[in-house]
Parts: C-alpha cells; structure tokens; sequence
C-alpha cells in the first residue's frame, strides 16, 4: 500500500443504512429477475402459438390445395366432348394440350397431366407446360397407379361413394413422390356432364394432375401467407431456427419436408426488453406496459392471419364477395329458413354480365379484372345488407333475396341491378359499356331443393341470353320446353349419326339458263327420324351447330357428295357450309383433304357460304376461303340479299358466284316490270365476273325474265326437285355399277 493511501482514515458505513440498499437492490433486482422471467415464459408461448397455428396452416394450404387441383380437374373432365375426344382412334392431340394438358399448366399451375384408357395405359402426358410422349407416365411410379385403381374401386362402388356438395365425380389423391418431387396427385374419371354417353363403372378413361410442391407452388405459399425462407425438401437437414412439418402420404411414407423460418414474436420483444430491463429496473412498469402491448398485438396479428385464411377459403379473391361454396352454404340456410316459417318468399338472381367478352378481347384480361371489381362493387351496393351477393365464376354472379313480399320487390331489385350496370365502366381512363342479363327464381314456387331452384335460375338466364339480354325474367315453365326439347333433339341426333341409316343427301339439280342443260346440282342433307319422319334441316343443323355436331356432319355431306358425283357430267357440285365450319383454322385443309381422298377435280365443287358468316370472322373465314380458292375449289355466295348486301365483300372474298335468294325471286312480277333489285344484282355481278344463280323458281313468269336479264343459271321446283343419287344417274344416264360400292359404305358412323 502506497503512503498516500495509507494515510486516508476509513470511513465506517453503518451496517443498518447499507440493509435497506441491499434488500432494495435485492427486491428490484428479483422483481425484474421475476418479470424477466414471466417475459420469458410468455414470449416462449408466443412463439409456441405462433408455430402450433403455421403448422395447421400448413395442413389446411395442403389439403385446400389438394382439393382445388380436384375441382380444376372437374372442369375439363365432366364433359361430353372429352369422352369423344379420348375414344377418338386418332387423337387430337392439340385439342388435348388445349383442353386436358398445357391449359391445365397455363391456366391453373399444374405442373403434369396424363391421360389414361380403361386399361390403365395412358394416351396423353404432359410435364412442365410441355407435351411429353404418354410413356412418360411410366416415370410417375407404381403408387399413382395403386392411386388409379382406387379411383376404379370408387367408380366400381359409386353407390357407397359420398360426394360433397362441390363435387361433380370421385376423385383419388394423395401425396407422393413423382419423377423424384414431392407432388399432390389427383386422380379424376372423365365423365358426361349429361348423363347421355353410359360408361361400365370402373371402366372410365382416368386424367391424372400433378402438382409438384417444390416448385412454383412453395413460391404461392411463401407469397400468400408470409412464410420466410419456406421450401419443400425430401432431404432432413435444416436449421436450428427453421420449423419443419413431415409430409406423409397416406400409407405413412414420408413424402418430403416442408420447412421455413418461424415467425417467432416473442423471440423478438424479449430480445429488446431484456437489456433495457437490466439496466433500468425503475423503469419496470414502462417495460411491462410496453410488453403487454406488444403481445397483445402479436396476438393480434396471428389472429388476423387465421381469419384471413377463413376468408380466403370462401370468399372470390377478386372481388372480396362469398364464393360458390359459401354461396351454397347461404343458399341451404336460407332455404331452410322459409321451410321454416313461409312467411317471406326467397328469390335468387343468376347475373351474368352482357359483351363481357368483347372486353377481354380487345382490352386485355386485366380489363377484365376491373371490371368485374367495379360490377361487383355497384352489385353490393344495390343490395340489401340481409342478401347475399356472390361471385360464381368469371362473369357470373348471384344474388340471394330474402324477406320479400311480393314479386315486385324482386323486379325492383333486378331494375336496380340492371341500372347500375348500364352506367359506363371506367377502365383505364376509358369508359366502358356493358350490360347485365337476370334470371330469377322463386322458392315455393320454382321449387324448394337448392339444386332445382338453381337450375331453374339458370333456365331463365339462358332465355334472357337469348331473347335480346339487357333485361330480366321469372322461371316460367314453358321455358322448361325448349330445354327438353334440345335435349331429345340432341340425343336423337348422335343416335342417327351413330345409327347410319337416319341420314341422307339428295341433290338438287341447277339449269343454265341460255341452253337449258343441266350443268350443276346442290347436296342437301335429309334426316328421317323412326318416330317423327322427316326433320326439317332447318330444325337440326341449329342444333348440330350448337352441340359441335356440325363439323363431322359438313364432313360427311362434302365426302358423300363427292363420292355420288364423281362421274357426274357436271360443272358444279355445290356443298352448304356452316359458319361454324368457316371459323374453324382446320376447315381448309379438312376439305383439301377429303376432296384429294376422293379423287375429285377440286373445280368442280362449290362451296356454298353465307354473307352474315363471312363478316363474324372476317381474317379466319378469309384464310380459310383463299386457301380453297388456290387448291381450285369454288366459292358461292348463298341467300345474297338477306344479309349486308354490299359487292365490296365479294371482292374481298374473291368468290366465283353469287346465288339470289328466293324471297327476290318470289316478288317478281311481270305487270311492274319484273324486279328492278334482281335486275340490279345481275349486272352488278356480271361487271364484277361473277356468275349468277337464282334461287327458288316456281314459275314459268319467273323463268323468264330471269332468262331475258342475263341470270347465268336457274334453280327451283319448276324446274326439278331434289332428287336422290340414284335419281340424278338416271337423269344424267350415268352407269352407277362403278358407284354403287362406295355409296352403301357405312352412312352416318364416319360423321360421328
């Protein structure tokens, strides 16, 4: 010791002043030791929470997810047409990238599709958005196909399979490793969406989906609900602050690992509590303040998340309104309510909104988008806060009325509604006008079952659509009828297409009108039904057109045809062409190549195209007719006159003849000079080089004025009626022994 030190007398500090200070110290430093501690603890459950709440986010995103690929799949393999197209011997291929394969991938992120036969060996594979060769399926593993064959098993029991209210088919899934990547499969029967095609149970051609969870679909989780640093792995290395969920499929096999970085609040508060509570214990109550804030609102915050994915599972994300599921929930609860007490009526509204379309064509589907989020946004405004409003799909909408009085409550609303959306849309600083149509139905009196009020909904829709739209209308039951009607009218059809022996062509005959000869004929086809006898085509072809019949049934019509006339001594054999097939971009080479089958100079047929048809699709018809033009088919323009009636079309079409309908023909009359607009016509044609043909001729009064203005040929029952291919040989005197093979050739199987 120093001196100096020694030197300082020591001051003697009573033991009883320095107690006081220590137990202070002690209490203070044991009350923040105490609520370091219930920091700790609560920041630990926190976090605890925090994991225990994403581990069941995790489960309920995977099963939804599972779910949803299901109910994709519904939508392209409940259908009619996909059963045609898969039991096609010569696949279509494009149609399935377009329908069953790459759209899926497109359209909703799937990341392979396969298409199976009833023997299990698949027709069809797509991988990655890409068309693969359909042995690629055999890389998808044993376990998909143990998936198939419960799906069999399902179809082979369908009467013990209960299916949910948005369910159209059974469905097998699970998880499972494919091609190496752990992926939701979804295994789907194609079915009729009809009823109409019987397939034995078990037997069904399979679709199956993959979605790999390692691809873009980790990179949708981590988007959507926050999860940093969330990846799948099949490998069982991860970090220590890293929260991992097994995935099983539903053998017990683990499929892979979902893991990503908890959200951990509580780790958070207490790291910045711990070091302020240290070294400032007085300010305890501030730090406890500031705590239990801080947890409230974590708490808060997870909450809110949970609640979110609630919303996100029945809500439209577009447009915030109840989705179908929630819709049919509403829907079931309301209807029970008026079983209940009847003392209201129930009505329910199916929207769809009017040239809808037209809008994404032209101005793009993010237009589209807006627009729906505005239609939404003036739907919920007009409607009362005890209705339901809902978004069913693209630009389809329901609205769920209750507590009315009388119908004039309804027809108000539907005023209301179809008000609101007459107004302009601003879309991009641009208005925007469309429509809205309505069909409504009355439980009660439209029935009380969900499904048949929402059928008769729809009913009244489709007679909205097609009365004029804009407007609004109540089932009625005469619009059943129609509906009935297209349905018989439907199924009797594809029975005379499968039958063979309903369908026929006759021909009927054209003269030149300077030497009388007969120098072209028409094919028309007739149908005679076993029960109903002669069906108008006026009747049918509608329908044909309408239920995609009409393509094979054209088809066919052009290959009998050229078949029957083929040693016809004819300039012209001339086929109808429905405005169907003229926007097909396979029409062109379709006809080529039937015309080249058979051996006929392409010179000789001519094609028989309306002007209304032509300007629908102006680019595709016109591809289409040059095309034909330049491998030698000819071009007519049928019925002129009943359309736009402008000749700047003909030389945009480059046709070769213009056809006079008969409602001209008709209204010739001799004592006002014959027909001043026919006499237009003709020369308008003739100093174009167009021929003419007139249509419909009756009578000797019409023939010959036609004859006198230089009509190039004449065709109507004064002359001859349609008459049968054997009927034309004779006329023509034409040996059919070299015919008569390819005409008794199976009739009506090739079109269908």
């Amino acid at each position: 010791m120093s001196p100096v030190a020694s030197s300082i007398p020591l001051r003697n500090v009573p033991a009883t002043s320095i107690a006081p200070a220590i137990g202070a110290l002690v209490g203070v430093l044991l009350a923040a030791l105490g609520i370091l501690a219930l920091l700790y603890w609560s920041t630990a459950s926190a976090d605890t929470l925090s994991r225990e709440r994403q581990h069941r986010l995790i489960g309920n995103v995977l099963r939804q997810s599972a779910a949803q690929i299901a109910h994709d799949q519904e939508s392209v393999t409940v259908w009619d047409e996909a059963i045609h197209q898969v039991r096609q011997s010569q696949l279509d291929l494009e149609w399935f990238d377009n329908n069953l394969g790459i759209w899926l991938h497109d359209y909703y992120g799937h990341d392979g599709a396969y298409v199976l036969n009833s023997s299990d060996e698949p027709l069809y594979s797509m991988r990655g958005g890409e068309r693969g060769k359909p042995e690629d399926f055999n890389q998808a593993g044993k376990e998909v196909l143990e998936l198939v064959g419960e799906l069999r098993d399902k179809m082979r029991n369908s009467a013990s399979v209960e299916l949910t209210a948005d369910q159209l088919s059974p469905t097998a899934t699970d998880l499972l490793v494919v091609d190496g990547h752990p992926s939701i499969v979804s295994v789907k029967p194609i079915t009729s969406d009809t009823g109409e095609i019987e397939q034995a149970p078990g037997t069904e051609f399979v679709h199956v989906a993959v979605r790999r969870l390692d691809g873009t679909f980790v990179d949708e989780i981590r988007s959507a609900y926050e999860l940093d640093d969330a990846r799948f792995t099949t490998t069982a290395h991860f970090t220590p602050d890293e929260s991992v969920q097994t995935l099983h499929s539903r053998n017990g096999n683990i499929v892979g690992y979902f893991a990503w970085r908890s959200f951990a609040p509580g780790e958070s508060v207490f790291g910045w509590l711990a070091p302020v509570l240290g070294i400032a214990s007085l300010l305890l109550a501030a730090v406890l303040f500031i705590l239990v804030r801080r947890i409230t609102r974590r708490t808060f915050e997870l909450r809110e998340s949970n609640d979110a994915v609630q919303h996100l599972a029945f809500h439209d994300h577009l447009t915030g309104l109840p989705n179908r599921a929630l819709f049919e929930n509403r829907l079931s609860q309301a209807l029970t309510v008026f079983r209940t007490t009847a003392e209201h009526r129930l009505a329910l509204l199916y929207l769809d909104m009017d040239r809808f379309k037209n809008v994404n064509d032209t101005l793009g589907h993010a237009a589209g988008d807006q627009l729906i989020q505005q239609f939404a946004a003036r739907l919920s405004g007009v409607i009362r806060a005890a209705d339901t409003a809902a978004r069913l799909g693209g630009d389809e909408f329901a609205v769920i009325q209750t507590d009315i009085d009388s119908v004039e409550d309804v027809e108000r609303l539907c005023s209301k509604i179809i008000d609101a959306a007459s107004a302009p849309f601003v879309i991009d600083g641009s208005p925007v006008h469309v429509g809205v149509s309505i069909g409504v139905a009355l439980a009660g009196k439209d029935g009380l079952n969900a499904e048949e009020l929402t059928r008769r909904a729809d009913i009244a829709l489709y007679e909205v659509k097609s009365s004029g739209r804009g407007q609004f209308l109540l089932f009625a039951p005469a619009m059943d009828e129609p509906i009935r009607a297209r349905r018989n009218a439907e199924k009797d059809l594809r029975s005379a297409l499968e039958a063979g022996d309903q369908l026929s062509v006759v021909y009927q005959p054209t003269y030149s009108a300077t030497d009388h000869r007969i120098v072209g004929a028409e094919a028309l086809i007739r149908w005679q039904h076993p029960e109903s006898g002669n069906v108008p085509p006026a009747v049918f072809i509608p329908v044909a057109e309408e239920i995609g019949l009409i393509e094979p049934l054209g088809e066919w019509v052009l290959r009998q045809a050229c078949r029957d006339g083929r040693n016809w001594p004819l300039h012209t054999l001339s086929i109808n062409v429905s405005p169907v097939q003229l926007r097909n971009p396979h029409f062109a080479t379709r006809v080529i190549g039937i015309i080249a089958e058979e051996a006929i100079p392409p010179s000789r047929i001519e094609l028989e195209i309306t002007e209304t048809a032509v300007l629908n699709d102006e680019s595709q018809c016109a591809t289409n007719l040059r095309l034909l033009r330049e491998f030698g088919v000819r071009v007519a323009l049928d019925d002129f006159g009943t359309g736009y009636s402008s000749f700047s079309h003909f030389n945009k079409f480059e046709v070769d003849r213009v056809k006079i309908d008969r409602t001209f023909v008709d209204k010739i009359d001799s004592r006002e000079g014959g027909s001043a607009i026919i006499q237009a016509i003709v020369d308008l044609a003739r100093s174009s080089g167009f021929r003419t043909t007139a249509e419909g001729v009756e009578t000797d009064e019409q023939k010959t004025f036609l004859e006198g203005i230089g009509c190039d040929d004449l065709q109507g029952f004064l002359l001859a009626h349609p008459a049968s291919a054997r009927e034309i040989d004779d006329l023509l005197g034409v040996d059919t022994t070299s015919q008569s093979t390819d005409r008794d050739r199976g009739v009506g199987r090739s079109a269908a």
